[in-house]
């Protein structure tokens, strides 16, 4: 071989390695735009899975707000993909910051109504925990039909849990719990589950979400409960699973 024709090869040889180089330290750099997903057009039915590198149990959060108990739980268990849902877009922003931040690569968020989202665009039976905790209680009367937990709701996140996925629930507002309970508790399909505490051990100066901390702080009861899926033989097949 020619100098000139090794001097080619070896300059070509480092640009391979220096585009490579370049291109494993952008998959190591996250913005926001990698951790925002947009809600689905209308009329489509979205798969997850599609959504990450790779396939994982996939948990939701509804109302993640800022992020903490996402970012928390993401981190502590990397083999999850997770998806977190806010409709204040300050929040929503904050929270795909924080999560571009840390550089998790398990977790998407997105700003959709989350009712919408599971009524029309998940498939059934591919969520393996729903996290709701302290959904607004809108305690005047005439606002109650503002209530995220109604009997719709309710059907969808059924259909859309795996058999054995878990539905955990937390809430500061003890009459609006109790209808929670009533609503669920009428569901064949859920069977009441030890409550296991989700953030427990996961980060050291870990003490719950933000509203769990504020009324604990003023001396507010905590509710919660957990229920466990037995999807119905219709949602047990097909292809339509994610």
């Amino acid at each position: 071989m020619s100098y000139s024709c090794a001097s080619r090869s070896l300059r070509l040889s480092q640009a391979l390695e220096l585009t490579f180089t370049i291109r494993e330290y952008g998959r190591m750099t996250l913005t926001m735009e990698d951790i925002i997903v947009d809600p689905p057009a209308e009329g489509v039915v979205v798969d997850p899975m599609d959504w990450f590198d790779s396939p994982g149990p996939f948990e939701i959060e509804i109302g993640c707000g800022k992020g903490g108990f996402l970012l928390s739980r993401a981190r502590a268990n990397p083999h999850l993909r997770m998806l977190g849902i806010e409709w204040a877009n300050k929040y929503f922003r904050y929270a795909a910051d924080r999560m571009a931040r840390w550089k998790l690569t398990n977790v998407r968020v997105m700003r959709t109504d989350a009712k919408y989202f599971l009524i029309h665009h998940l498939p059934p039976a591919c969520v393996s925990t729903l996290h709701l905790y302290h959904p607004d209680p809108w305690p005047k009367k005439r606002h109650h039909k503002r209530r995220l937990i109604q009997p719709d709701f309710v059907e969808a996140a059924v259909r859309i849990l795996a058999t054995g996925g878990k539905w955990l629930i937390q809430s500061d507002h003890k009459e609006y719990f109790g209808i929670i309970i009533s609503l669920l508790d009428q569901r064949m399909e859920l069977t009441k589950a030890a409550w296991e505490e989700p953030g427990a051990g996961e980060e050291p100066d870990w003490n719950g979400t933000n509203y769990e901390v504020k009324y604990t702080r003023k001396g507010r009861t905590i509710y919660r409960v957990a229920y466990v899926a037995h999807q119905p033989e219709q949602f047990h097949s097909g292809q339509d699973r994610c």
